[in-house]
């Protein structure tokens, strides 16, 4: 039955490699179930509700939605894609929409429901794909790449291999502080696992990683009582805390500012932030793991709509944008190649509301001074980033007007820490360069069309 639902064997894969595939992307992501309640707690808890409270329904709404979102993706396109609370959407969420713009958080689900309605509408009337098939082969392996060094990027900072600096906005961490040496074994033992074609490798390497940190973490508290543990054991099962706060909570919004100038500016930013996150994720992910064909992403509607589905059913959960996660991949260099690896997924984000001890071991922060790393499923990423540069080598670099815009791309996403400012940049540049360079027919209308929404969107909401 799998194998006819699925397709596994005209995807090269089998049932075994699809779960430890979709059990390793869990494992990359599940950091959203504790970071997200986090991030948005803020605008709740000054409202009056008890912090307690607030964190508990926006960690089940966070769970509830990445669930459905994965399982729908699976379902319907049948791709190892999962989907989650997007970070980055939920900062502009907390700290713009219901701090700087005032809206209260009732309000800001509303906003996030009538975003995702319109996503709904772009996907049916097929726009989000079209603007998919549009994308010169050049730009699509750019983005892959930028990805790739976005994921690495943040691997390192999660690894606390690289910190903030006033003066150079980056620098090296402390490579001898017990989170770094941490993650830096657990890099080796992936690697290793890797190399010598251990199946679920990626898998295993986090799981001995949080076993090696926990271990650490017993004898350094034994130890010195001022040890801080790397990896803590706090049980197995709990009783998952009411949604019920946040539930429908779009509903008690203030309405009559729907009209108003900052809700439509809100609505655009969200809409422009998923759509180009999303896209760049399902790119980059699929030219890694060889689903894009004639330059086109087969069912990328179907992919495209469960994004939508888990943006709506999110904000009537009570939670922010729900977007594909770049974290897939790590799925994807597991073997994952199908829908079967998001049931493993989707399915994970509902046992973890039962298991969120167990699943906190491995997902919960190190706390540094600028705030949570995450050393134990951070070499996950800085492999899983490497591997996607490959398709570098796809780029003409001889051709300028292809390169300087992929490489504007590549260097921007992990730069400017977003997906859809190095859209922004590719953009831009590719159509203009190719116009001023008396090569303006190579480029397809609509990419003259986006060039020009990118830049208002800059002007107007910078």
């Amino acid at each position: 039955m799998l194998e006819r639902f699925f397709k596994l064997r005209a995807n090269g894969t089998t049932v075994r490699r699809e779960l430890v595939a979709g059990a390793t992307t869990f494992m990359a992501m599940a950091y959203i179930i504790f970071v997200n309640p986090q991030i948005l707690k803020g605008p709740l808890v000054a409202a009056g509700l008890p912090e307690e409270v607030a964190v508990g329904a926006l960690l089940v709404a966070t769970c509830l939605a990445a669930a459905l979102a994965t399982l729908v993706m699976g379902l319907l396109a049948n791709y190892p894609i999962a989907l989650a609370p997007g970070m980055g959407e939920n900062a502009f969420f907390a700290f713009t929409v219901c701090g700087a713009w005032a809206f209260t958080w009732q309000d800001g689900f509303l906003i996030v429901l009538i975003s995702g309605v319109l996503f709904l509408a772009l996907t049916l009337l097929k726009v989000r794909e079209v603007i998919i098939n549009a994308i010169p082969p050049s730009i699509k392996c750019g983005i892959a790449v930028g990805i790739g060094m976005f994921i690495a990027f943040i691997g390192l900072k999660e690894a606390g291999v690289v910190v903030s600096n006033e003066s150079t906005s980056v620098a090296l961490g402390n490579v001898i502080s017990p989170p770094v040496i941490l993650a830096a074994v657990g890099l080796i033992l992936t690697v290793t696992l890797m190399v010598r074609r251990v199946p679920g490798g990626i898998l295993l390497g986090i799981i001995g990683t949080a076993v090696l940190g926990l271990i650490a973490s017993q004898i350094g508290s034994a130890v010195s009582k001022d040890f801080t543990p790397l990896v803590e054991y706090h049980g197995v099962l709990d009783v998952p805390p009411s949604v019920k706060p946040t539930l429908f909570a779009f509903v008690h919004a203030d309405f009559g500012r729907v009209l108003t100038g900052s809700f439509v500016v809100a609505v655009i930013v969200f809409l422009f932030m998923d759509m180009f996150d999303t896209m760049g994720t399902l790119i980059g992910v699929g030219e890694r793991a060889g689903f894009i064909v004639d330059n086109k992403l087969p069912r990328a509607d179907r992919a495209l709509m469960a994004d939508a589905t888990g943006t709506v059913a999110g904000a009537m959960l009570g939670t922010s944008t729900v977007t594909s996660y770049i974290e897939s991949a790590a799925g994807v260099e597991a073997g994952g190649r199908t829908g079967l690896a998001n049931m493993v997924t989707g399915v994970l984000f509902l046992v973890a509301l039962f298991l969120s001890p167990l699943v906190g071991m491995i997902a919960a922060g190190y706390p540094v001074e600028s705030g949570m790393i995450h050393p134990v499923t951070a070499p996950a990423l800085i492999i899983v980033g490497s591997m996607m540069m490959q398709v570098v080598t796809r780029i003409d670099w001889r051709d300028a007007t292809e390169a300087v815009p992929a490489f504007l791309i590549m260097i921007s996403i992990p730069l400017t820490f977003s997906i859809h400012n190095g859209f922004a940049f590719g953009f831009i540049s590719y159509p203009l360069i190719k116009l001023l360079s008396g090569r303006g027919r190579e480029v397809k209308p609509l990419l003259y069309v986006l060039a020009v929404l990118f830049i208002l969107y800059y002007i107007c909401c910078q």
